[in-house]
């Protein structure tokens, strides 16, 4: 479903992406783990249009979306839940999930409020006013709204209580469950592993390590480096 082939990326002098190749495959959870600065978010952020390669490219559904803007990319049926939430705080719930359906025109709110039955509670009231796990479940709630075939999930255990994480793990299974597939980049490696088909180890702008998501939980490397092991 996504092919990202030599990708290289620049901040200037700074090169943050060195050479990366992975792919996902349609109906798979595939996670992108490493330590802050490894070049994850600045994948992702490629990916989607927001950044501009410096060379390589990327392809999805077999159609190449290297140059595309952000909401042509959206409209293909890849839709990104950014890292640290980003919901539109002064603006209600509802209103935050029809921006996610700007695109498609979609009105279909009730499988997000069947997903996310808090947010039906809370539907008319100020982003602003949600907890952090609550604003997370918006920012996957609003990009579902976009009626995506592949979500991109940037770090969406980032600032939440244990209990808020298992639960937002289990909601992104549950929605793979569903047939979406999903690219996960997330911090938590020990929780992006257990749910994963596949992974790759990012460190320093390079891929270091890749597989069957199993068989990373038990690399000796992987342990120490990211499972404290």
């Amino acid at each position: 479903m996504l092919v990202v082939k030599d990708l290289q990326v620049a901040y200037g002098a700074i090169q943050a992406v060195k050479g990366v190749n992975f792919h996902v495959n349609d109906g798979e959870i595939v996670s992108l783990i490493g330590a802050n600065g490894a070049g994850k978010t600045t994948i992702m952020h490629t990916i989607s249009g927001l950044l501009k390669a410096a060379s390589g490219s990327t392809e999805f559904l077999d159609r190449s979306i290297t140059a595309l803007p952000p909401h042509s990319i959206t409209a293909m049926g890849l839709a990104q839940v950014p890292e640290g939430r980003r919901v539109f705080a002064k603006m209600t719930v509802k209103e935050n999930l029809s921006l996610g359906a700007y695109l498609t025109k979609s009105t279909n709110y009730q499988r997000v409020y069947d997903l996310f039955p808090r947010l039906y509670e809370r539907r008319k009231q100020p982003a602003g006013t949600l907890s952090g796990g609550e604003q997370q479940m918006l920012a996957i709630g609003r990009a579902l709204m976009s009626d995506p075939k592949m979500l991109l999930m940037d770090e969406p255990s980032m600032g939440l209580s244990p209990i808020l994480v298992k639960e937002i793990f289990r909601i992104i299974q549950e929605c793979n469950q569903t047939g979406m597939t999903i690219l996960l980049v997330e911090q938590n490696a020990n929780m992006a592993l257990s749910i994963s088909d596949r992974a790759y180890v990012l460190e320093t702008g390079n891929i270091v390590l890749e597989g069957p998501a199993k068989e990373l939980m038990g690399n000796e490397e992987v342990k120490k480096a990211y499972l404290g092991g």
